[in-house]
């Protein structure tokens, strides 16, 4: 007879049941993984939920764990609701999602063992190189981008809004001395929408290109409907808000179209400066004065304040001047210090051994001063140098990568086409505008500074200059070079719009 106790055979039986245990719950955590994705989108699950590890139950808690405190704070605010409901379908009994941070040290464990998980065998036992991931917009060329966050519908009183992205709420916009009052003013509408005493309206937001305006558009819509899950939040770019106008004419159907607004709680417009055509203005100024007038809240976004757009007429300026009009400056060192840091932590989400020294972040800092987009483009590149070498960051290699972004790169070969674009953006005017044979002094004159842009930073001929801006003559475009050195003399805003444009055209 084997020899055996009642105590060793009671130890076998409790490993035997915690084996099991441990098996059917990491059978289970695979299920819910299989729910989520189905859930959020196989994109948004890669994006955001892939690092997410189901550690244990204990009682009616599910205990999870991620790598940053950043992935923590996003996935408990605008997904703790959706985690535990999909919880529900596998765990029997679960009340309470906690989420915690990962010590350095276990998010290295996991990324090693993950890594030797990913590598099969080969012949001779040694492991193959793993396929190396994708990496994100804007890293090395002929690599495929990764799958940036679902942007969520936003259709309202059949409206089909543009879409919103789920990143961009107050909690996630970092605040500095260039954009505090803008922010500031964005949090106040968000929270007294529905109040006897609402806060600023309409609310006029401008900056340049990524310092932060549609972020904040973004995050008020997050927040009212945080805050009032049955609010009427619509948020349009110009372009669509024109779109959709048009669309309505065609159909017959504009005074629907019209109709539709008024019972919205807020209307959201980007990209103001795109807001062209006469019937398009005309339309958008009954839409904000309805919307007032009732008692609505309206916020718009533009990159230049209502006082510089040219083609708006007295009565539109006056409206839209007429609640708060706040401008979002340059970001300071600080401030883009801080945005570095911030993607260096979200990248860390895809990768927890993804690390930039502090060095490194102080040049880019130092380099790149124009604005968000530049430096998350910065932190993009360097990620993808991680991926594909595995190698740390150093000044020298962030230097090297990073050539022409700062200092040591050749100088931008400036074209044509670029200064039409430059100043369509920076006029609020059409380059058909700019091209057509209107007069108006709205077209006339940023025709003539594009022209005085061309002789400056190409080396094209007068009559080359005067082809490409609409067939003109060649004395055409010396009148208005001509002009503009004559403006430069008294005219310092006209200074200070030439030193914005080459700014732009160099970057």
């Amino acid at each position: 007879m084997d020899d055996f106790n009642d105590e060793s055979l009671s130890r076998d039986l409790i490993a035997g049941d915690d084996e099991q245990a441990a098996a059917d719950f990491d059978q289970q955590a695979k299920r819910l993984r299989e729910i989520l994705k189905a859930r959020v989108g196989e994109d948004f699950f890669n994006s955001w939920f892939k690092t997410l590890d189901f550690v244990r139950r204990d009682g009616s808690t599910l205990h999870l764990s991620v790598p940053t405190q950043f992935l923590k704070k996003w996935v408990m605010q605008q997904f703790a609701d959706v985690l535990l409901e999909c919880s529900k379908d596998v765990f029997a009994g679960i009340t309470r999602i906690d989420v915690a941070v990962r010590t350095p040290a276990a998010a290295a464990v996991r990324s090693n063992t993950a890594l030797q998980q990913a590598r099969p065998a080969s012949a001779d036992g040694r492991s193959t190189p793993r396929p190396q991931p994708a990496v994100a917009s804007g890293g090395a060329p002929g690599l495929r981008p990764m799958p940036a966050p679902n942007l969520v519908r936003n259709q309202v009183n059949g409206f089909e809004g543009s879409p919103l992205d789920p990143r961009c709420t107050f909690e996630n916009f970092l605040v500095g001395p260039s954009n505090r009052m803008s922010h500031a003013a964005a949090t106040q509408v968000a929270e007294t929408v529905f109040s006897a005493e609402r806060g600023f309206n309409p609310l006029f937001l401008h900056a340049a290109v990524g310092l932060g305006k549609s972020h904040l558009l973004h995050a008020i819509a997050w927040e009212v409907q945080r805050r009032q899950p049955a609010a009427k939040v619509l948020y349009l770019t110009a372009e669509r808000f024109r779109f959709q106008f048009v669309d309505a004419i065609k159909s017959q159907d504009a005074m629907a179209f019209k109709e539709r607004f008024r019972s919205i709680d807020i209307l959201l417009i980007d990209d103001f400066e795109y807001m062209q055509g006469e019937k398009t203005e005309a339309e958008f100024e009954h839409v904000l004065n309805t919307l007032i007038d009732s008692g609505r809240q309206v916020v718009v976004a533009s990159a230049r304040p209502p006082a510089q757009i040219e083609r708006l007429n007295d009565r539109m300026r006056s409206r839209l001047s007429r609640g708060l009009v706040s401008e979002i400056n340059a970001l300071d060192h600080d401030l883009r210090l801080r945005i570095l840091e911030r993607r260096v932590t979200e990248k860390r989400g895809t990768d927890p051994l993804f690390e930039i020294p502090r060095a490194v972040l102080d040049l880019l800092a130092d380099k790149l001063t124009e604005n968000g987009r530049e430096l998350e483009g910065a932190v993009n590149r360097l990620f993808a140098q991680w991926q594909l070498t595995r190698q740390s960051i150093s000044v020298e290699s962030a230097d090297q990568i990073m050539r022409d972004l700062i200092s040591g790169g050749e100088p931008r070969r400036v074209k044509i086409e670029d200064i039409l674009r430059a100043v369509s953006r920076h006029f609020a005017v059409s380059k058909q505008d700019i091209l057509s044979q209107r007069r108006h002094r709205s077209v006339v004159w940023p025709r003539q500074v594009g022209m005085y842009l061309a002789k400056q930073l190409t080396s094209r001929s007068l009559p080359e200059i005067g082809r490409r801006f609409g067939d003109r003559d060649h004395t055409t475009v010396l009148h208005a070079i001509r002009k503009i050195d004559k403006e430069l003399e008294n005219n310092t805003r006209l200074r200070d719009d030439l030193d914005e444009l080459k700014k732009q055209l160099n970057r």
